[in-house]
C-alpha cells in the first residue's frame, strides 16, 4: 500500500466509503482529500489519517501541488447529469490534466473508476466521455488499474432511494426503459476493490468489471425499491419517445434530475458484465447480493420494519 494517497472525489458517495476503508488499515499513511468547499467534507474529516484540503482539482496548478505530496491517486470524480461540455470537462479534460500532472511530478500509480458500457460508439454523452477519459489515462504510461462498476447501491445511493421515495408519494410509477438491464454492485464492495488494487501491484494494467451477483431489469429494481420501502406502486410502461419528454421535464426542474435524456441513451447498452474481463472475484471479493443490504437501509429510511431480506427477494 502506498504511504500517501490522494483521493480525488473523496467527499462523494463512493469516495467516503473508500476513505473509510483506507483509514481502517493499521498501515494507512496519509490520505489527502481535496474539496472546493470544506463543509462538504465533514464526513471524512473525522477519519484518522485523512487530511481534508480546500482545492480545485480542475486547476492544473493546484492539482500539480496536490500530486507533489502523493505516492498514488484514486480518481473518482464523475457526474451523471449535465451538458456535453460538462461531461467533456469532468470525464476527459480532468483525466488529461491528471495524466500531465502525474508525469510532471513523477507520480505513476493510479486507480481510476470508469463505468460499464464504455467503448466505441457508446450511445450517450456520459459513456462517450467516460470512454475517452479512460483512453487518455490508458495512453499516459501510468501504473493504472481501472474499475468499471455497474450502478452502485448503498445507504446513500440516489438510485434505489429515489425510486423508493417517488413511490412513497406517487400512486403509480410511469417508467420508460423498464427492460434495461443492470447488475447493481454494493458501494462497500467497490471501495474494497479500490483498496485491493492499491495493495496488489498485480492489478496494474488490469481492467475489472465491478458488478453484483445478479442481473435485474429497471422495472424489477423499481418494484423492489418500492416493496422494500413499503410503498410498491403499479408501473405504467412508457414508450421511449414519451419517456424522453418525461426526462426533459425532469431536467428542467430544480435540483438533480432522477432521469435525464442522456441516462435513457446510456440504458441502450446493458449495464452488466461482459464476462470478457475479470470481476471482483479476481480481487478476492465475493459480491454482495442487493437483497442482503437494500431492504435494511430502505426500511430504516422510510420508517417501516422490513421482512427478512431473503423473503423479500423470494417474492419478486
Amino acid at each position: 500500500m502506498p504511504d500517501n494517497i490522494l483521493v480525488l472525489g473523496g467527499t462523494g458517495y463512493v469516495g467516503r466509503a473508500v476513505c473509510e476503508r483506507l483509514a481502517e488499515r493499521s498501515s494507512a499513511g496519509r490520505i489527502v482529500v481535496p474539496t472546493r468547499r470544506l463543509a462538504h467534507g465533514d464526513r471524512v474529516r473525522a477519519l484518522p489519517t485523512v487530511e481534508l484540503v480546500q482545492a480545485d482539482v480542475h486547476d492544473p496548478a493546484q492539482l500539480a501541488k496536490l500530486l507533489a505530496r502523493a505516492d498514488a491517486v484514486v480518481h473518482l470524480v464523475a457526474i451523471l447529469h449535465g451538458s456535453a461540455a460538462a461531461f467533456q470537462q469532468v470525464h476527459v479534460e480532468l483525466p488529461r490534466q491528471l495524466a500531465a500532472a502525474c508525469a510532471a511530478v513523477g507520480v505513476r500509480r493510479l486507480v481510476h473508476v470508469s463505468a460499464l458500457g464504455v467503448g466505441p460508439g457508446a450511445p450517450s454523452h456520459y459513456l462517450r466521455s467516460k470512454t475517452e477519459g479512460e483512453a487518455v489515462l490508458q495512453a499516459a504510461g501510468l501504473e493504472l488499474s481501472v474499475l468499471r462498476p455497474s450502478v452502485i447501491f448503498g445507504t446513500e445511493d440516489r438510485f434505489l432511494n429515489s425510486f423508493a421515495q417517488l413511490q412513497a408519494i406517487a400512486p403509480v410509477m410511469p417508467l420508460a426503459g423498464g427492460g434495461a438491464r443492470f447488475q447493481p454492485v454494493w458501494v462497500e464492495d467497490v471501495a474494497s476493490a479500490i483498496v485491493r488494487c492499491l495493495d496488489d501491484r498485480g492489478s496494474i494494467g488490469q481492467t475489472y468489471e465491478a458488478t453484483g451477483p445478479q442481473v435485474y431489469t429497471l422495472s424489477e429494481l423499481v418494484r423492489l425499491a418500492g416493496r422494500w420501502a413499503g410503498h410498491e406502486r403499479p408501473q405504467i410502461p412508457l414508450p421511449l419517445a414519451v419517456g424522453r419528454l418525461q426526462a426533459l421535464a425532469m431536467e428542467l426542474l430544480p435540483g438533480t434530475p432522477l432521469m435525464s435524456r442522456d441516462n435513457l441513451d446510456s440504458m441502450q447498452v446493458p449495464n452488466v458484465a461482459t464476462g470478457t474481463l475479470p470481476g471482483l472475484q479476481a480481487l478476492g471479493i465475493t459480491p454482495t447480493a442487493m437483497e442482503a443490504v437494500a431492504p435494511l437501509y430502505l426500511g430504516r429510511r422510510f420508517g417501516r420494519a422490513r421482512m427478512e431480506p431473503w423473503r423479500a427477494g423470494a417474492r419478486r
